[in-house]
């Protein structure tokens, strides 16, 4: 017998897709109240749990095409709970819930499409953050590829938090929670079908609990990236020109995982501009950075984390990188993208 697959009837407004949306969805991600509203109660003030006093919302949503769908370490589902998570820890915030919609391919195999779905609910889960709403449509065979997905996602950020890109002041320190590339690299190499010598596995993970945790114990935190497209690089960049200051970074201080660099290197590519997915950069005031880093370092998405460079006042919205052999060359955007459709 051959595999069920999605149907261009489960995108009617139907039976079957009532059915698609109560067996895929709503048993897995269902937050048990009733379904069927087109809009969903978050009850933020009402739940004196829900929001902490002072605290003040911040909504971010995202969409999510990678190909493969399926890579080592994750999937487009975790990809996209996990994305967006991570959007709302860079604002400072506990994420509260998320919304997700689907566009599915007519011809997609029904058990992909549960894979992905738990994935997200185990992803959800670990983020302790509900996907209370959403949208499933269905297009022709041809018009997609097999899924893609759209979240959205709103946020508390805690009375006294203040992080922005615009923040970084000269002299603070810059950190990174952990090796760089090791999600561009994953999805590159399995859609590619290339094989190293060990498997390079995507970093996918949710960071809200580990960023919560640096809030609480470190002071003078002043911004916080998730460095994603484009890599470390390329978000750098972003914070230099915001904050309208230089970026020193040690090329030697920066951690990549032995298998990345030799990926890279074979491929001609530069782990620095190469994506991530559970990293998180964070400049901070000197005073700060050693309960910063260390806090990190206790965290197990952070166990790796590493203080990679210093904000200067000079060369106003550059990014430097001192090179092994001491020199100095200007770590610049990329125009284009080296490794499209990785999230």
């Amino acid at each position: 017998m051959s595999e069920e697959r999605v149907l261009l009837a489960h995108g009617d407004g139907g039976e079957l897709m009532g059915e698609l949306i109560e067996r895929i969805f709503v048993s897995r991600l269902g937050t048990g109240e009733p379904p069927g509203d087109d809009s969903a109660r978050i009850g933020l003030w009402q739940e004196a749990s829900s929001c902490r006093t002072g605290a003040r919302l911040v909504f971010t949503t995202d969409a999510f095409v990678v190909d493969p769908i399926f890579f080592p370490g994750g999937d487009i589902g975790k990809l996209a709970v996990c994305g967006t998570v991570n959007d709302l820890a860079a604002a400072g915030a506990r994420p509260v819930a998320l919304s997700a919609s689907f566009i599915l391919e007519e011809g997609l195999l029904i058990s992909d499409l549960e894979r992905i779905v738990d994935s997200m609910g185990a992803a959800a889960e670990e983020a302790g953050v509900r996907v209370i709403c959403g949208d499933t449509k269905v297009v022709p065979r041809g018009s997609a590829d097999r899924v893609y997905i759209t979240t959205s996602g709103v946020g508390e950020v805690p009375e006294g938090v203040e992080v922005s890109g615009s923040g970084a002041r000269a002299g603070d320190v810059v950190l990174v929670s952990g090796p760089m590339g090791d999600h561009g690299l994953a999805v590159l190499s399995r859609r590619e079908g290339l094989e190293f010598e060990s498997e390079i596995v995507s970093d996918c993970a949710p960071l809200a609990g580990m960023v919560e945790g640096l809030l609480e114990a470190a002071t003078g935190v002043r911004v916080l990236r998730d460095p994603t497209r484009g890599g470390l690089a390329t978000a750098l960049n972003e914070i230099a020109r915001q904050s309208q200051v230089a970026i020193e970074i040690e090329e030697s201080a920066v951690p990549v995982r032995e298998s990345v660099a030799a990926a890279c290197e074979m491929l001609g590519l530069d782990p620095l501009y190469a994506a991530n997915e559970g990293k998180m950069i964070v400049v901070v005031a000197e005073e700060g950075a050693e309960v910063a880093l260390e806090t990190l370092r206790a965290h197990p998405l952070g166990a790796e984390a590493a203080a990679v460079g210093r904000v200067d006042e000079a060369r106003e919205g550059r990014v430097l990188l001192k090179t092994a052999l001491g020199t100095l060359r200007i770590l610049d955007r990329h125009v284009g993208g080296e490794m499209p459709r990785i999230c």
